[in-house]
């Protein structure tokens, strides 16, 4: 396989400048903080295709609806992030010649991502008019300042004679999204301001037909160098430019130190308080070195890493695989801000609209639970409980009561014009109300779900209580008209996995409201009939299943299907969505990714080993994983039935699925939500953890190509740290109080200073 990046444990990094790769490398070497975020574009400007981007999280635009024929509950517009004004843009002069990498001369190509530090390093040297000049571009987002973004330039005249050298750093608003309708500019600007060393603009997003807010937006930059301020040439009127130049003797180096800071009206609700913000974070910021406002910010993912890391020992593909992930999902949400979400891009590109999916609750919650202070995940479930408004209006929308959370969305309006997603991929509903449970179940602490918790549930058993209907024919309570998480069946009734999750749900919710407050319970108004209603639906919901097979049924009909394995497609009509008609797809059996397996692995304790085995040995070999969610679920399924070959090989795909672009798709942005699995698949399959009854516990394997694996894991206020290695495994207490862990079926007493062999 060829690999555009070299593997090493901490660094993405390629000695490749290769024009066909460029948007590969630009959403592999991205950078974030949570807040905002970029793709490793060049700061230089650059001839041949790229995909320059930089996102702000919750800024957002509301884009027209485009479908052929319009229906009753489709929701009004496309909620998408929108590419931020350029503000790295620094272009570099020699002797009066911009440099271009699509068309000069370059040797020493390096550009190298550091995960440990979270920075971007780019070098090369540049031969131009008899002339060699090297250059060291630096870049990082700040983990301590969230509104700053810095750059360091060094640039060395490696030739004989001297050089003129001239810099011109600016911010630029002429910036368009790739998927925009029409190529529709996002932005009107409502001021600038430039000096000789700084400048700054205050942008506003368009006007939309749809009432949502507009986003206001400041940026200031300042400049520090020892070339001479000079009066910008050729400077077009959607940008303010600094501009710097001088000569460098032979062997001679100068620098441009560039600081951003971005503020937006999330933050401040008048454009004079940002505008104060924006001055007064600058001054402050600029006030600091580089290299002290670096160390900081390190300082921040010395801590994460701390917490978090994965070590493993025999395979180093593995080992950045893991690390990779990790850090792409931290870059992308740490739990800062509970307004903010996990987009399945993140910052790294444009798919999916940038908006939140389901994905934050089925997969990042069990990994930000393992790693974080359970606040990160708090904010997680707060996110969507102060969502609830926009969720009671998608339900009405499809003329149902309580709370439909929605599909895609950035403020809990549904912003997803696929008919089969917005009104049929309903499960996410349970996977909202399983994500509650799953914090509840993992931290112990119950304030959430007695409170907020209980409101967010108590509405969503409204909605199902609703959605569902009773069949006279059958005396059961039914669901069609859904769409899975196998998106490659729509339309289909009584998928199992809906079907299993909604009458979960409601079990789960009544249990709730039997311990809450009567202060909540009065507040909620769940009357005794709504109550009986739901126990009904519990007792008599329809959940196809085959006895013969041993089989939960994906949906009516799917064993009337022509049930041919994976193995039976030409391997030049993979991936099939890439090859076949979506008419095609549809008829086929085969599945997107995991959906009864999906339910399979939540509630993994809760179903007999015959039962996993003969669900798993039945889909696994009809799915085409083409899902970038889809190889974790079964990585720790099989894991869990001892499958370990298996188990190894779904770890590796989710691993390096952007490392090696598994899918051929990493050009246009990371999967980040999927990033979760690698994490998934080493701890909840390879180690077995399972919280059980109040108790963690492990039941590791060690991988036949790894000589150990090492992670630590945070539960209700400990740090643990399991290392296994061919001995067996070692569980270690790092800190908090004494704790029981069942250790493959014996129970291992953790204190401090004490290590559990096994």
């Amino acid at each position: 396989m060829k690999r555009t990046f070299e593997i090493t444990p901490w660094h993405i990094v390629t000695h490749d400048l290769n024009q066909q790769d460029k948007r590969l490398q630009e959403s592999m070497t991205s950078l974030g903080n949570g807040n905002m975020g970029m793709r490793g574009f060049f700061e230089e400007d650059y001839s041949a295709d790229s995909l320059p981007g930089i996102y702000l999280g919750g800024v957002w635009f509301p884009d027209k609806t485009r479908v052929g024929w319009w229906k009753n509950g489709y929701p009004k517009y496309f909620g998408k992030v929108i590419n931020a004004v350029n503000f790295i843009k620094l272009n570099v002069l020699i002797d009066g010649q911009p440099i271009d990498l699509a068309k000069d001369q370059v040797s020493n190509f390096e550009m190298s991502l550091d995960m440990k530090q979270s920075s971007l390093t780019r070098s090369f040297t540049l031969t131009k008019d008899g002339h060699k000049v090297s250059f060291k571009f630096e870049r990082f987002i700040s983990a301590v300042q969230k509104e700053l973004a810095a750059i360091r330039l060094t640039v060395t005249n490696e030739s004989d004679s001297a050089v003129h050298v001239t810099f011109k750093s600016a911010l630029d608003t002429d910036v368009q999204n790739e998927n925009a309708n029409y190529d529709e500019r996002f932005w009107d600007v409502l001021k600038t301001d430039q000096d000789s060393t700084s400048g700054s603009v205050v942008v506003i997003t368009k006007e939309n037909p749809f009432g949502t807010p507009r986003f206001t937006v400041g940026m200031k930059m300042t400049n520090e160098t020892t070339l001479a301020a000079e009066k910008p040439t050729n400077v077009t009127s959607k940008e303010v430019v600094d501009q710097f130049s001088g000569d460098l003797a032979p062997h001679e180096s100068t620098q441009l130190i560039k600081r951003v800071v971005v503020v937006t009206s999330r933050d401040y609700d008048t454009q004079a308080k940002l505008e104060a913000a924006m001055n007064d974070l600058s001054a402050k910021v600029t006030a600091v070195s580089y290299d002290d406002l670096f160390a900081a910010h390190a300082k921040i993912w010395v801590e994460r890493w701390q917490k978090s890391d994965v070590e493993i020992e025999g395979d180093t593909g593995a080992q950045q695989g893991i690390r990779f992930n990790l850090y792409q999902l931290f870059s992308t949400y740490y739990g800062e801000d509970s307004r903010l979400n996990i987009g399945p891009k993140g910052f790294t590109g444009e798919k999916y609209g940038g908006a939140t999916y389901w994905d934050t609750e089925a997969f990042a919650v069990p990994v930000y639970l393992g790693i974080t202070d359970p606040q990160v995940t708090r904010n997680l479930l707060m996110y969507r409980y102060q969502q609830l408004d926009g969720a009671y209006h998608n339900a009405r929308e499809q003329g149902l009561k309580g709370a439909l959370f929605p599909m895609v969305t950035f403020d809990g309006i549904e912003c997803h014009n696929e008919w089969e997603i917005t009104f049929e991929e309903i499960h996410r509903n349970g996977d909202i109300a399983f994500a509650i449970f799953n914090y509840t179940r993992y931290t112990g602490d119950k304030s959430y779900v007695l409170h907020e918790g209980s409101k967010v549930l108590t509405e969503i058993s409204r909605f199902w209580a609703d959605r569902v209907h009773f069949s006279q024919r059958n005396d059961k309570y039914m669901i069609h008209g859904v769409t899975g998480p196998d998106e490659y069946e729509n339309n289909v009734d009584n998928n199992w996995y809906t079907n299993y999750l909604a009458q979960w749900t409601l079990k789960y919710t009544l249990q709730i409201l039997d311990e809450v407050s009567p202060d909540v319970a009065k507040k909620l108004a769940v009357s005794d009939d709504e109550k009986k209603h739901w126990q009904d639906i519990v007792d008599r919901m329809y959940l196809p299943e085959d006895k013969q097979l041993g089989i939960f049924v994906q949906h009516d009909g799917f064993l009337d299907k022509d049930l041919q394995p994976v193995s039976s497609i030409p391997e030049d009509q993979l991936p099939i969505n890439q090859h076949w008609s979506w008419d095609k797809i549809l008829r086929s059996p085969y599945i997107k990714q995991g959906d009864v397996l999906q339910g399979v692995w939540d509630f993994i304790d809760d179903f007999t080993p015959e039962q996993k085995k003969a669900n798993f040995d039945f889909y696994e070999p009809l799915t085409v994983h083409e899902s970038s969610l889809s190889a974790a679920i079964h990585s720790i399924l099989a894991a869990d039935l001892h499958y370990e070959d298996k188990a190894v090989e779904m770890y590796e795909r989710t691993a390096r699925l952007d490392l090696d672009n598994y899918n051929n798709d990493t050009d246009d942005g990371l999967h980040i939500t999927s990033m979760t699995g690698s994490w998934l698949a080493i701890v909840q399959g390879f180690a077995g953890m399972r919280v059980r009854n109040d108790q963690l516990h492990f039941a590791p394997f060690l991988p036949k190509k790894w000589s150990s694996y090492q992670f630590r894991i945070q539960f209700r206020g400990r740090s643990i740290q399991v290392h296994v290695d061919g001995e067996g495994t070692k569980l270690s207490l790092l800190s908090g109080e004494p704790l029981d862990v069942d250790l493959a079926g014996t129970t291992a007493h953790l204190q401090l200073e004490n290590a559990q062999l096994a």
